[in-house]
């Protein structure tokens, strides 16, 4: 499921040989304690994965999903952008595999008025921005962009875009470029307000899901590797470093925090991503329970035109290629046997349990390359049911795919940090409660540790300065509505 995320930029303004870390900070729009049905995340996740198939094969691809209606206990994050002159706030929801900024136009046509997330519905109006310009078909930036087919012009020479989804929703309209504002910290205690010109989005036309007030939001924000990206727009000119960095919390009322910039801990580990990829593929080699290396041909994990691991936290549950899941499945059970009732919940394995899970479920380790293990505690891979005569029924929260895409989603990535270091080109993490404030190396020449929530001087003899960065803490929301 695509995180909701609006974004909203703190940062830290360093010597001139470093960058600023750039701060989002996240808002669960979905408390951890609401139920949600399992089957409309699936739905959602279903949506989301067509998107990013298409990059993979041409056109839009379905996953054959397998799940129920069982409550799951789900979260969304968010966060806010801030455009034109004078800047006015946008919601938008972060999206890791597509690349592109946009918003919903003032002048869009069957756009939904109000939002079932509980938040006020924004519209751009390039007319009301004194710094807007439209991006027309002549224009460097729109001969790129076409290339990719994520642009095409039209009879009024504007550079314009149209995507469509899964579901048979889809968005069009044309770029725009104004100012991106965000919060700088320039001192001890003191914040200026920063912008730079990037070139969006500006929504005109909606159709499907996205016209349905319940799922109605101000538009996506696409955080790929694309040239177009905000990331790659701040980070080419210099803004931000080329890396960005979260940590999502995955109990209680949520939150997390989302970093333009590299958060650090020594017990980080790194895999490199796939070469030549749209998306953050990783290759996932092999997949261990309680130690046990489970007998699966490592050639169904390898990337290809359609095959391969994708990292995204834009999915909520995740997807394991049909030849892993079920020797995955399998162990889980013949661990747990003993421990547990295994009972079959609307085709889904579940078991249940009369106590806690901790000291029931075994650990489980996806091997990546480079020697970088991720262990997934039984929160990482199980999903809680409501309660019946029995016990509480906890389900294998993976669901199976037979078209050859793995996609690690919240569920495994919730309670770690992770880094996508793209000057590298490799993924990091290691396994953190987000709720406690974490370290940001505010140059490129060397890791330079600072402890988020405190602001100090450099005592550095060198003639510029360097300031500390100073992460937000995440403003966790609890809002009374259901997906």
């Amino acid at each position: 499921m695509r995180f909701l995320i609006f974004l909203l930029f703190a940062a830290a303004v360093v010597n001139t040989d470093g960058f600023p870390a750039r701060v989002l900070t996240l808002e669960r729009v979905f408390p951890a304690n609401k139920t949600v049905e399992l089957q409309v995340l699936i739905a959602r996740d279903r949506v989301r994965h067509a998107r990013i198939l298409q990059r993979f094969s041409g056109g839009i691809v379905d996953f054959n999903v397998v799940g129920t209606s069982d409550p799951y206990y789900g979260g969304l994050y968010f966060t806010k952008v801030k455009l034109g002159s004078p800047p006015k706030e946008f919601n938008v929801q972060i999206d890791t595999g597509s690349d592109i900024l946009w918003v919903t136009c003032s002048s869009c046509s069957d756009c939904p008025q109000s939002s079932g997330f509980g938040i006020e519905l924004n519209f751009f109006d390039a007319g009301s921005s004194s710094t807007a310009s439209a991006v027309s078909c002549s224009d460097s930036i729109c001969s790129s962009i076409v290339q990719t087919a994520d642009a095409s012009c039209s009879e009024d020479k504007q550079c314009g875009y149209e995507f469509h989804y899964g579901d048979g929703s889809g968005t069009s309209g044309h770029y725009v470029t104004d100012l991106l504002y965000f919060d700088t910290i320039v001192g001890p205690s003191m914040i200026a307000n920063s912008s730079a010109a990037i070139t969006f989005g500006c929504s005109t036309y909606q159709m499907g899901s996205l016209t349905k007030p319940d799922k109605a939001i101000d538009g996506i924000f696409g955080f790929g590797q694309h040239g177009l990206s905000v990331m790659s727009q701040l980070s080419s000119r210099g803004i931000t470093p080329k890396v960005f960095s979260h940590c999502l919390k995955g109990d209680g009322t949520g939150g997390g925090k989302l970093v333009l910039g590299e958060i650090l801990d020594p017990t980080m580990v790194y895999s490199p991503l796939v070469p030549s990829q749209p998306h953050y593929n990783l290759d996932l080699q092999s997949i261990a329970v309680n130690g046990q290396m489970l007998p699966i041909d490592p050639a169904v994990f390898a990337t290809s035109d359609n095959k391969g691991t994708i990292v995204d936290t834009g999915t909520t549950l995740t997807y394991l290629v049909e030849e892993a899941f079920e020797p995955f499945v399998n162990a889980i059970t013949g661990a747990v046997s003993q421990s547990t009732t295994p009972v079959i919940v609307k085709e889904t394995q579940c078991y249940l349990v009369k106590s806690i899970i901790t000291g029931i479920f075994p650990e489980v380790s996806l091997n990546f390359a480079g020697g970088a293990s991720m262990i997934l505690k039984p929160e990482n891979y199980l999903v809680p049911g409501d309660p019946i005569d029995g016990g509480v029924p906890w389900c294998i929260g993976f669901q199976k795919v037979q078209n050859g895409v793995s996609i690690l989603g919240d569920l495994v990535l919730k309670d770690k940090i992770f880094v996508y270091d793209l000057s590298k080109k490799r993924i990091g993490w290691t396994d953190y409660d987000c709720s406690n404030d974490v370290n940001v190396s505010i140059t490129t020449s060397k890791d330079e540790f600072r402890n988020a929530g405190e602001l100090n001087e450099s005592s550095s003899s060198r003639t510029t300065c360097v300031l500390l960065a100073l992460l937000l803490h995440v403003i966790s929301v609890t809002l009374g509505y259901s997906l």
